[in-house]
């Protein structure tokens, strides 16, 4: 009977059939971590290297690698197998074909735990971003509007009915405070994604002589989480933004039913 490889295998001889293995891989969706992925492990290796853990060489070695998965995914040219589960192993195996075992040393002070939260921070960085900018963008059309039709009447709805006249431009400044609003709950969802959990390791750090601090500048974030056990578990970043994101949709509703009665 075939050796169970799997990193979870443990003491399992067999093999998984394949409807366990589509059930349990998480690499249909997580692909979309892959560049944040090598970002933070071209941040953890240059640490390493930096302060003794590997030697330059190997950082270097390992650095080159993770650049040319860089480059290939940039070029659509990384392919994951569902056999590897899930965008972190698909990462480990690709590198390991890169440049042989010293991938593996990639791995040193570093555990899945504090891995996959950093690449959640760095995605919903980026994706908070994206989202500021179109507010602000949005937010700038409307008042630009507003300015235009002070003098502009239309009616006022209440329960869907003709009521009160009102300027189109205090309309429009309706929906601006609205969206400033979410602006600003997204601004202060951004202060508590801004945080480094890379370096926490499982749960509790390491007895390697790692620089957090350097792995947080060298991703951009403002700091490092000051509690490891924090740093791993922490998701409430990801629910402020999935309630912030419920909440600007219902200004979007809203803003639509309001031009098409």
């Amino acid at each position: 009977m075939p050796k169970n490889t799997k990193l979870w295998g443990g003491r399992f001889e067999g093999t998984v059939e394949d409807w366990v293995e589509q059930f349990g891989a998480s690499i249909s969706f997580d692909h979309q971590l892959a560049k944040f992925d090598l970002m933070g492990s071209l941040a953890h290796v240059q640490m390493l290297g930096q302060t003794g853990i590997l030697s330059l060489e190997e950082a270097e070695q390992i650095q080159d690698g993770l650049q040319a998965l860089l480059r290939d995914l940039e070029a659509g040219e990384l392919h994951f197998d569902i056999a590897n589960e899930d965008i972190h192993m698909n990462m480990e195996v690709l590198l390991t074909e890169k440049i042989g075992p010293l991938a593996g040393k990639l791995h040193t002070a570093r555990s899945r735990n504090d891995q996959v939260a950093t690449d959640m921070h760095l995605y919903l960085k980026e994706q908070l971003g994206h989202v500021l900018d179109k507010l602000a963008n949005l937010n700038s059309v409307l008042l630009d509007l507003a300015e235009k039709h002070v003098e502009t009447i239309m009616p006022g709805y209440t329960h869907l009915q003709h009521a009160q006249p009102i300027s189109f431009a205090h309309h429009l400044m309706a929906y601006y405070n609205m969206f400033q609003r979410d602006s600003e709950r997204f601004a202060f969802n951004l202060k508590h994604t801004d945080l480094s959990p890379l370096g926490a390791a499982a749960l509790a750090g390491t007895t390697f002589p790692i620089d957090r601090q350097l792995s947080s500048d060298l991703l951009g974030f403002q700091q490092p989480y000051t509690n490891s056990l924090d740093a791993v578990s922490d998701r409430d970043f990801i629910l402020e933004f999935l309630s912030n994101a419920s909440i600007l949709m219902i200004a979007c509703v809203s803003y639509r039913t309001g031009i098409s009665l």
